[in-house]
């Protein structure tokens, strides 16, 4: 399988990426891997256990190892990425040189806010705020941050008000 096989989903945690992963992966028949997930199997630790005992630092290099462990195996053809790792490591450059085909899943302050306001515990980045306020207001400073790497994916696919079909179809439309 060559990397121009592989579907990277890329954006910030919330978007979307590990749900429209597993739904393009039934509709097209191929593997799909979230590299958080993946992480965490290989560790045998949570990403906010990795974070908390090792440090960010630590989980960025660990990440961008793992995923080229990924991108080596044949078998995953759609492959979910954390919302900070095309930040690091250069890796959305990376991606987009070997051919991968990259979107990025772009969602609204708004959207984001709303979906990961009940999530506040179970994500590590996030789980210092208190109020809707200071995760608006962290979530829009984080993207401001991110956005230049997540701006070089290949396509970008806007997922507010969107059903998983609709995001889906637009992805195949990309990719025809």
């Amino acid at each position: 399988m060559k990397n121009t096989d592989k579907i990277i989903l890329i954006g910030y945690m919330g978007s979307g990426k590990t749900t429209i992963g597993k739904a393009i992966s039934l509709k097209l028949r191929k593997y799909f891997v979230d590299l958080d997930n993946f992480i965490e199997t290989k560790e045998g630790s949570t990403i906010g256990s990795i974070f908390k005992n090792k440090g960010e630092l630590h989980f960025r290099k660990i990440e961008r190892n793992y995923l080229d462990q990924i991108l080596k195996l044949n078998k995953h053809n759609i492959i979910s990425i954390g919302g900070g790792a095309p930040c690091y490591y250069n890796t959305i450059d990376h991606l987009n040189k070997i051919g991968c085909r990259t979107f990025f899943l772009r969602a609204s302050i708004i959207t984001l806010s709303k979906r990961l306001e009940s999530e506040l515990n179970h994500r590590p980045i996030i789980s210092h705020i208190k109020s809707k306020n200071e995760l608006f207001n962290f979530i829009g400073k984080h993207l401001f941050e991110r956005n230049l790497y997540y701006n070089k994916s290949r396509f970008i696919i806007d997922v507010d008000q969107k059903s998983i079909n609709q995001i889906i179809k637009d992805i195949l439309k990309k990719l025809n």
